[in-house]
């Protein structure tokens, strides 16, 4: 992993809660490698590969889900901590665990509806 990637697990939820959940992160990271399309994937996976620079009040808020759905970030403890915040913004959440690494991070969130 690069040391500007962030990588983005979606399970549970629907194809248009992954898409809601990677729009809202566009507005930190920039664009995604792809967006979810596979309506019938249990499990999703978006890479960005643009650093975060966060401005005040990025993130979108106020975005609505049809069902929960466990959101494990991983990349360096920076972009963890700022897609972290950014989803904490946009969505009703809930923190499920970390683990550190030497130079990564790792966090599950469970957002719901």
């Amino acid at each position: 992993m690069s040391d500007t990637q962030l990588t983005v697990t979606l399970s549970g939820g629907g194809l248009d809660d992954a898409r809601a959940i990677v729009r809202a992160l566009e507005d930190v990271f920039g664009a995604p490698d792809g967006r979810p399309a596979d309506e019938g994937a249990t499990v999703r996976t978006a890479t960005f590969d643009s650093p975060p620079a966060p401005a005040p009040g990025s993130g979108r808020s106020g975005a609505s889900l049809s069902a929960p759905v466990t959101v494990t970030v991983q990349g360096t403890p920076q972009a963890v901590e700022a897609a972290s915040t950014t989803l904490s913004r946009a969505f009703s959440t809930r923190d499920e665990g970390a683990a550190s690494g030497d130079q990564e991070r790792e966090r599950q969130l469970l957002l719901v509806p």
